[in-house]
């Protein structure tokens, strides 16, 4: 009896807790989805950090692109990407993702290299 009433009670917290975990998470959403709401809705341009924080996290998100070898800085709107990648593939797709970023006014990947070693690192 003991066991089942353990078993039960460990059932329910844990239920509570992914409970009170998914309403943390929908709030959260909820609040960036209202910022980037804001930002959309303002005359402000977009922050020249925004620019780069969201770059760089989708260059991290895309696949086919070594985005930890990148490096992104923003000044005025103008994304400079550098580093070592792999092709020039790889440039040609981090720049099309650059470009697709709100707020960004050109891209510069004159200091893209490409590293054909790149592909050998651990």
């Amino acid at each position: 009896m003991k066991t089942m009433h353990k078993t039960l009670m460990g059932a329910a917290i844990a239920g509570t807790m992914l409970i009170a975990g998914t309403a943390v998470a929908q709030e959260a959403q909820e609040r960036a989805d209202r910022t980037v709401a804001a930002q959309s809705d303002s005359d402000q341009p977009v922050s020249d950090t925004w620019i780069t924080t969201k770059v760089k996290a989708d260059l991290l998100a895309t696949s086919d692109v070594s985005g930890l070898d990148i490096k992104v800085e923003t000044t005025n709107g103008t994304v400079s990407l550098s580093g070592d990648v792999e092709s020039r593939a790889q440039i040609e797709r981090a720049e099309a993702v650059a470009r697709g970023i709100e707020g960004v006014q050109r891209v510069d990947v004159s200091q893209l290299k490409v590293d054909t070693h790149a592909n050998h690192k651990n």
